[in-house]
């Protein structure tokens, strides 16, 4: 008597319940409470969900979960990122398919298309978060080329350089000479390959002798501006001060002593190139060297080189200078060489150390403040650790470039003159203005746009509306900022997480968030990272939705240039997923998530876990059908009460903020409290409130600790073992039996603690415990709309309950339960049939626990009857357990094989005989007894004691066979 489906399927209800939340404002701020808000960190308007995502959201969620449900004023601010260079690569990828060009269209037409592209493809992301449950404000949904966010962009561009903090000179810079921009250190990959060590001649200009360099570059000793020895090399002392020849060229350079060489490579001399290497570039800023650069955008030899080299690309021009140098016998030694190449992450092209004219931000005083401020613990890393990673780039830190050389983005708002000089302005009026230009005067904008990283930083308040007054009051700012809690990734403490506590600060005068939670790098299930290339990546949604073989083949090799390799990903995933992957259910990937979030730096991502965790949810669907039948004539007795509502309707907009709540009293918006507890009969009912008590608790500490793992944990346990398994099991005896009282209560009981599991799992698995729920709560007369705006269970829901006895009293039961059952199972007794026990020893308390469990036992054992022998007694032939002291009996005469008996029982003598080896080899070890923890020692005792009274047990059984 249920409208439960037979079966758990994620599939038929999922969407539709994600529907109903967002559709009813469930997820807005409800501007009452005390606030508490998360940042998403805004992924890449052309990117797909992929395993990363899942992670940080899921936590993310559970944590907004957790609190809208204790009547915080949640906000999970969304949105995305625009993503500069890929939205480019993107959108050209797509017009070549129409015969168009990015420079065909030019500037404003090829934005045009990215625009398009935006409203057509830009929000898959945000309906695949949907799919996950991912409970953030749609309606405040932000991108970051949004007018309020370009706003905010530009209004701290346009302060940091009144400040001087902005500033724009030649500098070197990571380049990407396919996509023709600088890119950030995050977009460089350094990969290890081989190569080759050039050793070459370089003449000193005295006609003396000779100097030998060793380099991995040699198109770049076109630009040498010195070599360079260690001043403390005994070798080339001498040296310092003249000069050499540079090769292939009409110039003479330098020989300079710096302590950044090592004596122990090559020679130990060094060509200086500034213009084409980071360290260079700091050795030639010391020294006062002039700077050479000898490429064009695209990586070809431009006209500072000699003019036979012009116009080569880098590699041929490679191949020509190493010719060159052979053909003058200056071609010292050749010999493979590892190094690391670094390569753009977009494009797989080697980067270029560039020299060119940019945007910088000065770092100093920004860095200095950021590390003040979690030095101090406003803002505080989980785990704590982290500071030590922060610190350190803090500590080192380099002014940042800003600038890159695309069309997509946040273009700078500074303007040119004829003469090249630079006016900076909101807007080009503005520029005029403040430089008194007259309207005769051309201006020309800086063709150049942001970084996207330099939007994202102002994240925490540009999507608060700042600077705009109006803006901020409506959007929330000074009841929204600080932000609670940032989850995020490592890997990016310093390209997000330091600059927003950067900008946020000088700014805003506030931090940006109170916590960062760590997230570590998820891993396939051998702790390998997740690459297209190796075929290992799991789609998020495949998991959830399912996917075929075929289709997952197919995803899995598209666009792979290189036959073998796609033949091998096609293989091994045929190998490892012969019937494609099964759909789990979004539930069940966030619980999978949760159950891995270890404060560790890596995460091993298991499918089988995942599976598992279905079977979860499968568990707590059977339960639910279970509790929904035995109770479909229920009725709440009077004395429950009235069940107070749910939290207030939401609001349509953000009130002015109130005063924060103080502990407690931020728990309840409603200031009630959940359906009232029954007022329990059986010892069984007292036990699982006690139990549920105590993983009520444990929930609340793992929450305030950011431990999902040990959440997952304590509720997995509570929920498989203690609810589903054995209180389901342990309120038969009384649904079954004629205590009309016992009856009713266990009834009560069962409802009341399945509807608050269902509330302490409903952060972690939403959809499920909101469907089961459903059904569940107007059993208890709730009525209201939504599980997930119910009070989360609270340890002052359990003030004053004191079940100690009952608990100690279900504990040993459930002992003697297992003992027995275990006995029936190795006799091989059918769960039908019924068998006497009978009991021998034990204390007075296990006679007292025996009469008042008599029923419960003999319901749920199959017991014909239940007798107690003499101490001294001599009992038939029997199969025997021992629970404490008291020796459990199940007679076998007519039950089994009595030759298939003793071969049995000698089985579990010799077990039972090498354990007590184990404790006695440990004791009668003198160091194990001095050194060990006394705790240790005298459980080692009580362990050789429980195996001695178990074998002298098993032998008097063995004996009477």
């Amino acid at each position: 008597m249920t409208d439960l489906a037979s079966s758990y399927d994620p599939k038929t209800f999922e969407s539709r319940l994600y529907t109903e939340w967002e559709s009813a404002g469930h997820f807005k701020p409800r501007g009452e409470g005390e606030p508490y808000t998360i940042l998403l960190p805004p992924p890449n308007v052309t990117g797909t969900l992929h395993m990363g995502h899942a992670f940080q959201q899921t936590i993310m969620d559970a944590l907004i979960r957790y609190h809208r449900m204790r009547g915080f004023d949640t906000l999970w601010q969304v949105g995305t990122d625009h993503a500069g260079i890929a939205t480019e690569m993107v959108v050209a990828r797509n017009l070549s398919q129409e015969n168009l060009t990015r420079d065909g269209l030019g500037r404003e037409g090829f934005i045009g298309k990215v625009w398009e592209w935006k409203a057509e493809s830009g929000d898959i992301i945000e309906r695949q978060m949907r799919r996950l449950g991912t409970s953030g404000d749609w309606s405040r949904s932000t991108f970051t080329m949004d007018p309020e966010p370009s706003r905010a962009v530009i209004e701290a561009f346009v302060r940091w350089h009144e400040e001087g903090l902005i500033y724009r000179g030649q500098r070197l810079v990571n380049w990407d000479p396919v996509l023709k921009t600088a890119i950030s250190d995050l977009e460089v990959e350094n990969v290890e390959e081989d190569g080759f060590l050039w050793s070459i001649a370089y003449p000193l200009a005295d006609g003396s002798g000779s100097v030998t360099v060793a380099t991995t570059r040699p198109e770049t000793m076109l630009g040498d501006v010195a070599v360079m020895v260690h001043p403390e090399d005994e070798r080339y002392a001498h040296l310092i001060g003249k000069s050499v020849k540079l090769p292939l060229t009409d110039r003479e350079i330098p020989v300079i002593a710096d302590d950044y060489v090592d004596r122990e490579f090559g020679t130990g001399v060094v060509k200086v190139t500034p213009a084409h290497d980071f360290n260079d570039y700091q050795v030639g800023v010391r020294h006062e060297l002039p700077l050479i650069n000898l490429f064009t955008p695209t990586a070809a030899i431009n006209d500072n080189a000699p003019e036979k080299y012009r116009g080569l690309d880098r590699y041929d021009a490679r191949k020509a200078v190493l010719a060159d140098l052979e053909e003058a016998g200056l071609l010292v030694e050749t010999k493979p060489h590892k190094l690391q190449v670094p390569r753009g992450d977009r494009t797989g092209q080697v980067i270029e150390p560039y020299l060119t004219d940019q945007w910088f931000v000065k770092m100093d005083d920004l860095a200095r403040r950021g590390l003040e401020l979690v030095e101090s613990g406003e803002v505080k890393f989980v785990p704590p650790n982290w500071i030590n990673t922060y610190r350190h780039w803090m500590e080192n830190i380099q002014d940042w470039c800003i600038s890159r050389q695309l069309w997509w983005g946040h273009r700078i708002p500074a303007w040119f003159d004829a003469e090249g000089r630079c006016y900076v302005g909101r807007d080009e009026a503005e520029a005029r203005a403040r430089a008194g230009l007259s309207a005769d005067v051309a201006l020309t904008q800086d063709s150049d746009v942001l970084e996207t990283w330099f939007s994202s930083q102002l994240w925490p308040f540009s999507t608060l509306g700042w600077p705009d007054p109006e803006a901020m009051a409506a959007r929330g700012y000074d009841r929204y900022l600080p932000s609670s809690v940032l989850v995020t990734g490592f890997d990016i403490i310093f390209f997000w997480v330091a600059r927003m506590v950067m900008a946020t600060d000088h700014f805003t005068g506030k931090v940006p968030f109170r916590d960062v939670y760590m997230t570590g790098l998820i891993r396939d299930k051998d702790g390998q990272k997740m690459s297209k290339s190796k075929g290992n990546v799991l789609d998020p949604l495949d998991i959830i939705d399912g996917i075929s073989l075929e289709d997952l083949v197919a995803k899995r090799t598209r666009g792979l240039m290189q036959p073998k390799m796609a033949e091998k990903i096609e293989k091994a995933t045929r190998k490892e997923f012969p019937d494609g992957i099964a759909q789990h259910g979004a539930d069940a990937l966030r619980f999978t998530i949760a159950a891995l979030a270890t404060h560790g730096r890596d995460i091993k991502f298991d499918l089988g876990r995942a599976e598992g965790y279905k079977n979860f949810c499968n568990k707590l669907w059977n339960a639910s059908r279970f509790v929904l039948m035995n109770t479909a004539t229920f009725t709440l007795p009077p004395q429950a009460g009235t069940v107070p509502p749910a939290l207030p309707p939401q609001a349509g907009t953000v009130p002015p903020a109130l005063p924060p709540q103080a502990g407690e009293d931020a728990r309840r918006a409603d200031g009630g409290h959940p359906a009232a507890i029954p007022t329990p009969v059986t010892d069984a009912e007292k036990w699982i409130l006690a139990r549920l008590a105590t993983a009520t608790a444990e929930a609340e500490t793992h929450f305030a600790n950011y431990r999902f793992d040990l959440l997952a944990q304590s509720l997995y346990e509570f929920a498989w073992n203690e609810f589903c398994d054995w209180f389901v099991e342990l309120a038969k005896p009384a649904l079954n039996g004629s205590d009309a009282a016992a009856a009713d209560s266990t009834r009560h009981t069962l409802l009341h603690v399945l509807e608050t599991l269902l509330r302490l799992l409903h952060p972690l698995i939403p959809f499920v415990t909101e469907e089961l729920w459903q059904q569940v709560a107007p059993r208890l007369g709730i009525t209201d709309e939504t599980i997930s705006l119910r009070p989360y269970p609270a340890g002052a829901d359990f003030a004053g309950q004191d079940f100690g006895r009952a608990e100690a009293d279900v504990e040993w039961l459930k002992t003697m339960v297992t003992a027995l059952r275990r006995v029936r199972s190795e006799l091989n007794v059918a769960p039908s049939r019924s068998v006497r026990l009978l009991l021998q020893a034990g204390i007075a308390q296990d006679r007292e626990r025996i009469e008042r469990h008599a029923s419960s036992l003999s319901f749920l054992l199959k017991l014909e009857a239940i007798e107690w022998l003499a101490v001294d007694a001599t009992a038939p032939a029997s199969a025997a357990a021992m629970v404490g002291e008291l020796k459990l009996l199940v007679p076998l005469e007519g039950l089994v094989d009595l030759d298939a008996e003793r071969a049995r029982l000698d089985k579990e003598i010799k077990r039972v005989e090498a354990e007590i080896g184990k404790c006695n080899g440990k004791l009668g070890n003198a160091t194990f007894v001095q050194n060990a923890p006394a705790a240790v020692v005298e459980q080692e005792r009580q362990r050789l004691a429980e195996w001695t009274t178990q074998l002298n047990g098993l032998r008097e059984q063995r004996a009477k066979l």
